[in-house]
């Protein structure tokens, strides 16, 4: 792994991160859906422009059509959708460590549902993994925190992994940012129905409300999905899930210090567990791969 796919994975691991904060933000002042279903028209917008500048072709494949499609759905519409609603009742930190068991739910189905090999760290992983966020939910439920958040954001999570072994196939021939606009109007236009059917648009736009709306469009929304997508082209999907192990500590530090969220001994273990799990599961998958 080269030193631009290092500092690469590094940053997605940080803004990807940084989105549960700003979302929180966003989601205490305004309807989630509808936020949701607005920040992806504006950011996939953005992008087929950007795209069109680029000279890259809006002609897909039928795999690639059906792959983003897939996507566009699980990704935007089902993940990010949920987890915008979950947050109006859970913090941001609970819902970073949540959504960072993707690469423990991508591995699991791989192995349950694919029939990959994994090897004995990996399995070790996987049930180190799943007791993290089981310690980490059972500590915030006996606490008081809304149940139906936190199964809404584990909805989601699901979500993100099967949207996860959709990325490879859809830019398998190139036009990135084809897919990355196409996939955020597809999640719009799955959300805005909801939307309109049960929300309200009752915003309370504060100035950090909107810092908060122009950052997720930007920089989570197209810049870290562009380099996600970069990422799996140039070193494959195993090996920059490998960025993933960084998520819990980067969620839960970055919450606490722009939220003010408290953060337990429980809660320490429970992101130390998750985070060194993660990292069993990639390094195992990496050895198999190899």
């Amino acid at each position: 792994m080269d030193i631009r796919a290092i500092l690469a994975g590094l940053t997605f691991a940080f803004i990807w991160s940084s989105a549960f904060t700003s979302a929180r933000i966003i989601v205490t002042n305004a309807p989630p859906l509808t936020v949701s279903a607005f920040r992806f028209l504006v950011a996939g917008l953005i992008a087929l422009a950007l795209a069109r500048a680029m000279g890259q072709s809006f002609r897909l494949t039928p795999q690639q059509w059906r792959l983003t499609i897939i996507f566009g759905i699980c990704q935007n519409a089902l993940y990010l959708g949920l987890n915008f609603i979950a947050m109006q009742t859970i913090e941001a930190s609970l819902a970073a460590i949540i959504a960072s068991s993707l690469p423990l739910l991508v591995a699991l189905v791989g192995w349950l549902v694919l029939g990959e090999t994994v090897r004995p760290l990996g399995v070790v992983g996987l049930i180190a993994g799943i007791a993290g966020v089981l310690l980490i939910m059972g500590t915030r439920l006996t606490a008081g925190v809304d149940p139906l958040g936190v199964a809404l954001a584990c909805i989601g999570a699901l979500a993100l992994a099967f949207a996860t072994l959709a990325v490879k196939g859809a830019v398998a021939g190139g036009k990135i940012m084809v897919i990355v606009g196409l996939q955020m109007l597809i999640g719009s236009a799955a959300l805005w129905v909801p939307a309109l059917v049960f929300e309200t648009w009752e915003a309370n736009w504060t100035p950090a409300v909107v810092v908060a709306f122009v950052y997720t469009i930007f920089v989570p929304g197209l810049v870290a999905t562009m380099i996600w997508f970069w990422l799996v082209r140039r070193i494959g999907a195993v090996r920059a899930a490998t960025f993933h192990f960084l998520n819990p500590f980067f969620g839960v530090a970055i919450a606490a210090a722009l939220l003010g969220e408290s953060i337990g001994v429980l809660d320490v273990v429970g992101v130390v567990i998750i985070t060194l799990a993660i990292l069993a599961v990639q390094l195992s998958k990496g050895a198999v791969a190899d």
